[in-house]
C-alpha cells in the first residue's frame, strides 16, 4: 500500500481546521502522514492541532509567514524524507468524503499517471462547480481558466481526461514529478505558485495531470486569503490580492519567456489601468491605483 504524505498549510485557520481534520481522520485509506506547516498563526490554530493527539500528524511550526510555495516545499521535502511515494497537496479550507484518498490513489495506480485532481464544488453552494478541469489560455496571458465555474453541476463534466492546470487545493502527485520538474518556486508568496508548477509540467511533457470527477469535494473559496474587502456592502478586490496577483502575473510571464509573453507584459500595464477605471470590483482611489502600478513594476524586477 502506497504511503501518502498530505501537505497542508495553516495560517490563522481556526475557523476551518477542525472540519478539515475530521475529514482527514475519517479517511478509509489510512496509510498516510498529515504534514501541517503553520506559517506563524496568531489565533487558536495551533491549539486545535496540538489537541489532535494523532501519531499520523507532523506539525512544522514556522515563526514567520513564509508564504505558500515555501511552506509547501517544507512539507513535500519532509514527506519525501519519510519515504512517501505520493504527496497530496491540500488546502484546509475544504471538506471532502471519506474515500477521497482511496479513490485518488486507486485511480492514479490504475491509470499509471503522475498527477490526479478531483472536481471541486463551492462549499457555500454544493451544487455549483468551482473547478472541473482547466487549460492555459494564451490570449489571457497564459492564465488557466476553470471550466464550469459557478455552473450548476448536472454531470456535464463527469468525463475523466487530461488537463493542463490543477489548483493545489487538492492535487495528488507522484514524488517522481518533483525529481523531474523541481519544487514550487518560492518567489511566489501566494497565487501563481501552482500555475507556475503546472505550466512547467506541461512544458516538460513527461507527466500528465488527470481530472477525476467522481469525488465529493467542497472548497470554502476565499476563507483563508484576503481576496476581497467589503465596503458599504460592496465587495472590492483587497490590497493583498491586488499586490500578489499583479506582481506574480508579470513574474510568471517573464519566466514563460516567449516574445508573446513579453508583449503581454507590455499590454498588462494598460489593461491594469483600464480595469482600475472601469471595473466595479476595484476601489477608485489613489492608494489602489498606486498599488496596482507599483506591483506591476515590482514584477519586472522580481
Amino acid at each position: 500500500m502506497d504511503k501518502i504524505g498530505l501537505v497542508t498549510i495553516t495560517y490563522n485557520s481556526e475557523n476551518v481546521i477542525s472540519a478539515f481534520l475530521n475529514c482527514v481522520w475519517q479517511q478509509t485509506y489510512n496509510n498516510f502522514i498529515l504534514y501541517v506547516i503553520d506559517n506563524g498563526s496568531s489565533d487558536n490554530t495551533l491549539k486545535y492541532l496540538e489537541k489532535a493527539n494523532q501519531k499520523r500528524l507532523k506539525l512544522i511550526k514556522n515563526i514567520n509567514n513564509y508564504g505558500v510555495a515555501k511552506a509547501n516545499n517544507q512539507g513535500i521535502n519532509q514527506a519525501i524524507e519519510d519515504k512517501c511515494s505520493k504527496v497530496l497537496i491540500i488546502n484546509n479550507d475544504v471538506e471532502f468524503e471519506e474515500d477521497l484518498i482511496k479513490k485518488l490513489v486507486e485511480f492514479q495506480n490504475e491509470k499509471r499517471c503522475s498527477l490526479v485532481v478531483p472536481k471541486m464544488m463551492y462549499y457555500s453552494a454544493p451544487n455549483q462547480i468551482w473547478y472541473a478541469g482547466s487549460w492555459f489560455s494564451r490570449k489571457r496571458g497564459f492564465l488557466p481558466i476553470h471550466r464550469g465555474l459557478t455552473q450548476l453541476d448536472i454531470s456535464q463534466f463527469d468525463q475523466i481526461q487530461t488537463v493542463e492546470y490543477a489548483p493545489t487545493c487538492c492535487l495528488l502527485i507522484n514524488t517522481k514529478v518533483f525529481n523531474d520538474i523541481g519544487f514550487m518556486d518560492e518567489s511566489y508568496f501566494v497565487y501563481f505558485d501552482d500555475t507556475d508548477f503546472c505550466y512547467r509540467i506541461l512544458k516538460d511533457g513527461r507527466h500528465k495531470i488527470y481530472y477525476y470527477p467522481f469525488v465529493n469535494f467542497y472548497h470554502k473559496v476565499g476563507a483563508l486569503t484576503k481576496s476581497f474587502d467589503k465596503t458599504d456592502n460592496i465587495r472590492y478586490r483587497g490590497d493583498f490580492f491586488i499586490k500578489q496577483n499583479t506582481t506574480n502575473h508579470v513574474y510568471f510571464l517573464r519566466k514563460e519567456g516567449s516574445f508573446f509573453a513579453y508583449l503581454y507584459i507590455f499590454w498588462l500595464f494598460f489593461r491594469n489601468n483600464i480595469r482600475f477605471i472601469f471595473s466595479s470590483r476595484i476601489k477608485k482611489n489613489f492608494h489602489t491605483w498606486l498599488l496596482i502600478n507599483n506591483s506591476y513594476f515590482k514584477g519586472l524586477v522580481k
